[in-house]
């Protein structure tokens, strides 16, 4: 998967607030999955991956339905941009104790 930027994060937060809240953890997974897939196959490939795109988290996010940005206190969408958070520190954690 790239490197993320904000607007990663705030696309899959968006993604995720469309969904029930017992689905969004699951559902993060797999458009961190999908990331890391569409990145091998770019590089693989020089091209797009034709489903999940430039191996970017927003561009998987972008494929869903999402909901609009709300402001960042509202409640729900904090607890969003949090889950995406802790995945995001959890998938580090390894490369981290390689170095």
């Amino acid at each position: 998967m790239r490197r993320v930027l904000p607007g990663d994060v705030t696309a899959a937060a968006c993604v995720l607030l469309a969904q029930a809240a017992e689905a969004r953890p699951r559902l993060l997974a797999r458009m961190l999955a999908e990331a890391a897939t569409a990145d091998a196959y770019r590089l693989e490939t020089g091209r797009l991956h034709p489903l999940w795109g430039n191996g970017s988290l927003r561009a998987a996010a972008l494929t869903r339905p999402r909901a609009e940005e709300p402001y960042w206190d509202d409640p729900d969408y904090a607890a969003c941009m949090a889950l995406v958070f802790k995945a995001l520190v959890a998938r580090a954690a390894p490369l981290r104790a390689r170095r």
